[in-house]
C-alpha cells in the first residue's frame, strides 16, 4: 500500500482525510486507484494535479515507478505565465 497526502481542497472529496492509502506501483496507478476509492476527486485529477514522490515532481510519467515505502503527495497544478 502507498500512502499519499492529499491537499487541503481535495479533503472533502475524500471522506475528509488528508491521508489515503492505494494500492498501486505507478504514479498511474496511484491516481487511478485515488478515483476507484473516492469517485469524488475525478473532476480535480482531470482538471491536472502534480505528484510529487519522494520529493520529486513527476510532470507527466504516469509510468513512475512508485514503492510501499515513498512519500507520495497529490498537489494542485500550478498555471500561469
Amino acid at each position: 500500500m502507498v500512502e499519499v497526502n492529499l491537499w487541503s481542497g481535495l479533503r472533502a472529496l475524500a471522506d475528509g482525510k488528508d491521508k489515503v492509502e492505494i494500492e498501486a506501483t505507478t504514479v498511474g496507478e496511484v491516481l487511478s486507484g485515488l478515483v476507484k476509492a473516492h469517485p469524488g476527486l475525478q473532476d480535480a485529477i482531470d482538471a491536472g494535479v502534480s505528484v510529487a514522490v519522494d520529493g520529486r515532481v513527476i510532470a507527466s510519467s504516469l509510468t513512475e515507478p512508485v514503492a510501499p515505502d515513498s512519500e507520495v503527495f497529490l498537489m494542485q497544478r500550478l498555471k500561469g505565465g
